[in-house]
């Protein structure tokens, strides 16, 4: 172990130390701390979204300190220790990888998908229905492309976006249907849902996550809409006084503006 990781297990340690250690870090457990480790690869991730790589390298610092807490919380409880920890990750990289480490083959990448789904289901100690072993508590676009890239592995899938794109514009004449009938129905909101799981094909099978692209549009609308108030500003008016027309007008502008 290095003198700087080292360090950081001392550290924590002593952050843990029932007498002279930190009253927030010594009240922590296994639950109390997910919140945070879910925050901290959140912001992990929007600094690699923003390309903002001094704040990345401090952002990758803070979800190392989740995983050298939860370390420490292992080592408390008798369960593993950080170097158990590293050791399990350096065994099962090997495992994962043997045209690397043992074959030193190349592959394609449709045959590394074929070989990843194989080495990970000869892992699952026990067989489970289909989706069980897809962590629930997921965020549910990730869910979905998890789940669909299973049962792609499985061969049930489209051979190209094509057919998944098909699906989409499918998918949205049952919305139209649905919601030209009650708008409000759990109809309508299930036809939403398949669309909406529709969409996460597509994007699969175009090799880009859900999450992050929708989080970039979320970025790029929230971003339009903080100029829309600065286009409005130059007219003297307000987001509260301008009419729908004119905040339409003011967002058609902004998006030529950025083309």
């Amino acid at each position: 172990m290095s003198e700087n990781v080292q360090r950081l297990v001392e550290i924590m340690a002593t952050l843990r130390d029932p007498e002279r250690g930190c009253d927030w870090d010594k009240q922590q457990d296994f639950n109390s701390i997910v919140p945070h480790t879910l925050e901290e690869a959140h912001e992990v991730a929007d600094a690699i979204e923003q390309r903002d790589y001094t704040a990345l390298k401090d952002e990758l610092g803070d979800l190392l300190f989740q995983v050298i807490f939860y370390a420490q919380l292992g080592k408390e409880a008798g369960l593993f220790d950080f170097e158990s920890i590293v050791a399990g990750l350096n065994e099962k990289l090997v495992r994962r990888h043997p045209h690397v480490f043992d074959k030193k083959t190349s592959l394609t990448e449709q045959e590394l998908d074929a070989q990843w789904e194989a080495i990970k289901q000869s892992e699952r100690k026990e067989k489970a229905a289909f989706g069980d072993d897809v962590i629930q508590g997921l965020p549910a676009l990730t869910r979905a492309k998890k789940i669909q890239k299973r049962a792609a592995s499985l061969r049930f899938d489209w051979p190209d976006y094509h057919g998944a794109l098909d699906k989409v514009e499918e998918e949205v004449d049952e919305v139209k249907e649905a919601m030209a009938k009650d708008p409000y129905s759990e109809h309508s909101a299930e036809e939403l849902g398949d669309l909406l799981f529709a969409t996460v094909n597509v994007i699969r099978h175009a090799k880009r996550d859900p999450e992050q692209l929708l989080r970039q549009a979320t970025r790029k609308f929230s971003n339009r809409f903080i100029q829309i108030e600065g286009v409005l500003a130059k007219q003297n008016l307000t987001l509260e006084e301008a009419s729908l027309e004119q905040m339409d007008d003011a967002w058609e502008r902004i998006k030529k503006r950025a083309k």
